[in-house]
């Protein structure tokens, strides 16, 4: 098999079936793993798709910049966020995540919801100066400009000081193997930071970070709630996360 059909034929595999396992594509095609590892290289080198420990699986659309990324599936973050601004209860307190998602859930708060919002994103605050009846805590640190979110040490004590009563976490990549990822270290931490100070944390994500992952992971399944998605509800992806006791939330 030439070096392009090789190449159609894991992109193929990958949209597929969600995942690349080195070994058995090396075993089907009768060629070593080292051609394939380097066939994966090749296309992770090409943003085509994130390498792991014996294979690679798709890469998350939503690893781009925070303008880059206010421009993509902007119909299923409003979906999300209808749908995630529906569990802020009155006189609840509510931890925000960054992100374009999370931009839409401040804008989806009714006017007159009486709550608390604590977040480290200057943009999400700024959205919600005009909100009548939203009291909010804006934490801060170093301002992470690619998402423009507050990150490192003095956030995360920051974020160490408060409690709510739900967080609202955003990721780059839901995966029922790799598990909930992004494409920052430090932000990855903060959002880890965040999550551990709410009774319940719930992930917002879009359909075309489902099944996808990035560099870091945020959080295993085990600490999350929930996962509010306009993915569609016969996903396979959805259909194993449910199966760890997740809550699948999904916005039609």
């Amino acid at each position: 098999m030439l070096a392009a059909e090789r190449r159609d034929h894991l992109l193929g595999l990958l949209a597929r079936e969600g995942k690349i396992v080195a070994k058995e594509v090396a075993a089907d095609l009768g060629i070593s793993e080292d051609s394939v590892r380097r066939d994966l290289r090749d296309l992770a080198a090409e943003g085509l798709c994130h390498r792991v420990y014996g294979g690679a699986l798709p890469v998350s659309p939503a690893v781009a910049d925070y303008a880059a990324r206010a421009v993509v599936a902007p119909d299923g973050k409003r979906k999300v966020a209808a749908v995630a601004a529906g569990l802020v209860r009155p006189g609840g307190a509510v931890i925000l995540d960054g992100g374009t998602t999370a931009l839409a859930v401040a804008r989806a708060l009714p006017p007159e919801l009486e709550c608390t919002v604590i977040t480290h994103s200057p943009t999400i605050a700024a959205a919600l100066l005009d909100h009548p009846r939203a009291e909010l805590f804006l934490l801060g640190g170093r301002i992470f400009k690619h998402s423009a979110v507050a990150c490192g040490a003095a956030a995360v004590e920051a974020a160490q000081q408060v409690s709510a009563d739900l967080c609202l976490l955003g990721v780059t990549g839901v995966h029922p193997d790799a598990g909930l990822t992004t494409g920052d270290a430090e932000e990855a931490a903060m959002k880890r930071a965040l999550a551990a100070r709410a009774a319940e944390t719930y992930v917002l994500a879009s359909s075309e970070k489902v099944g996808a992952a990035s560099r870091f992971r945020v959080l295993p399944w085990a600490d999350v709630t929930g996962l509010v998605t306009d993915a569609d509800p016969r996903h396979e992806v959805l259909g194993r996360v449910a199966k760890r006791g997740v809550e699948v939330l999904t916005a039609g």
